[in-house]
């Protein structure tokens, strides 16, 4: 669980984004802490409204850049000019406000609320389907808070759902600290028979999204995942598979229960059964034991697969985790090798949505966006902006079908038609 600072700059409308931000942040086990130097990750929600504005933007965003381990720019300016704070050399993650409690994790799983109850949020209900992992990662403090994998019965999940469906819910996000491993503890994988069963058996038009799901876990149901993706259309074909290294040796030091082909397999078993898949990732860099070689075997990995949605941290260390007492590579180096690879994820998600543009596309309006805008998902969990929305009567809960018109990198836009 890290421990974050946010600053806040601009109008009301950034204001509620950093208050969503942190909600979701305290939900997910994280904690705020008073001034940049004690935190694990700084986030600023920044403003562009006039030049002078900007500059002070620029020149805050250096100044938190060299007073916490990682940094992570949100807001207008930062999804208008993200390139102003590359052109300055500002080494931080450039985020749409709704990504930065993802990015917030140091490659711990995320930590659902102690009752595990649904909630509904808009149109998108939250499903939490079990509490718990059955991982032991060497610097994730995580399992502390949650202990090992507590599954319920699949039907009481599906009766869970359908209450979301019925209430309004248009999109189900099926969360977890491992999803991969649900019902393990029961001795069964159940992961596909629940999505099979959401899919079949509750009436309505709904989108389902498979929330985090380790490799270790997903590898021996990878044929039947896949299988059930390809078959049911209320299904996102979208998997959030955290692989943290391409290194073999940097993984058994982590703890993390997989290697680097058993990743591969998934990626190569949903390329044969999905034409079109949107691959989540996550790498962990600087971990203590990672060499020069571990770390460019990590980019190969990132090339070979390229995945869409790639979530790059720094590794910092968690109090009374086994990698806390390892000996640590120098600041400097975590910060070269963060700065590589997350210039490497913005060629690779560019080229991933420069790629769809031309293309049409259906889309389930999820979320308002700013201004008149709505936020959108398409049938591979891609996110598309559509701009002037009440011309085209669309509101959160529709369906439509939209041709991309442009991309700004992590999201493209589109226009109804």
């Amino acid at each position: 669980m890290a421990r974050y600072h946010i600053e806040t700059y601009g109008c009301t409308s950034n204001r509620g984004e950093s208050r969503e931000i942190e909600r979701r942040l305290r939900d997910a086990g994280h904690h705020q802490v008073e001034g940049p130097d004690a935190a694990d990750v700084a986030i600023l929600n920044t403003c562009t409204v006039v030049e002078k504005t900007e500059r002070n933007m620029l020149r805050r965003a250096k100044e938190l850049e060299s007073e916490t381990v990682d940094l992570i720019v949100t807001g207008c300016m930062a999804l208008a000019q993200g390139e102003e704070f590359r052109a300055e050399d500002v080494d931080a993650q450039i985020l749409h406000w709704d990504e930065v409690p993802e990015a917030v994790t140091n490659g711990e799983c995320p930590t659902t609320t102690p009752d595990a109850d649904p909630i509904l949020d808009g149109v998108i209900g939250i499903l939490p389907i079990a509490r718990g992992c059955m991982s032991n990662c060497s610097y994730c403090i995580t399992k502390q808070a949650t202990g090992r994998v507590d599954s319920p019965p699949v039907e009481e999940n599906v009766e869970k759902a359908r209450a979301l469906v019925h209430a309004g819910a248009k999109e189900i996000r099926i969360t977890g600290q491992d999803t991969g491993v649900y019902g393990w503890d029961k001795g069964e994988r159940k992961l596909p028979e629940l999505l099979e069963r959401i899919a079949t058996e509750i009436d309505g038009d709904f989108r389902v999204r498979v929330g985090m799901a380790n490799p270790g876990g997903v590898h021996g149901i990878r044929e039947e995942l896949a299988r059930v993706f390809a078959e049911h259309d209320e299904i996102y074909n979208f998997l959030h598979a955290p692989v943290q290294s391409g290194s073999d040796d940097v993984l058994a030091d982590m703890r993390r229960q997989h290697e680097v082909a058993q990743y591969v397999d998934i990626v190569e078993t949903f390329d044969d059964y999905l034409e079109e898949w949107t691959l989540s990732t996550d790498f962990i860099v600087g971990f203590p034991t990672e060499t020069d070689h571990d770390h460019e075997q990590s980019m190969a990995l990132l090339r070979e697969t390229r995945p869409e949605k790639i979530n790059v941290t720094r590794f910092s260390k968690r109090p009374g985790t086994d990698a806390a007492d390892m000996k640590g590579l120098g600041g400097q180096t975590k910060k070269d090798r963060s700065k590589a690879m997350s210039d490497l994820k913005m060629d690779v998600v560019a080229e991933a949505h420069e790629e769809m543009v031309g293309t049409e596309r259906n889309v389930l309006v999820t979320e308002q966006g700013t201004g008149d805008s709505v936020k959108c998902y398409d049938d591979s969990y891609r996110q598309v902006i559509v701009q002037n929305a009440s011309e085209y009567g669309l509101e959160p809960g529709d369906f439509a079908t939209v041709e991309v018109v442009g991309h700004q990198t992590v999201y493209a836009f589109g226009e109804p038609i």
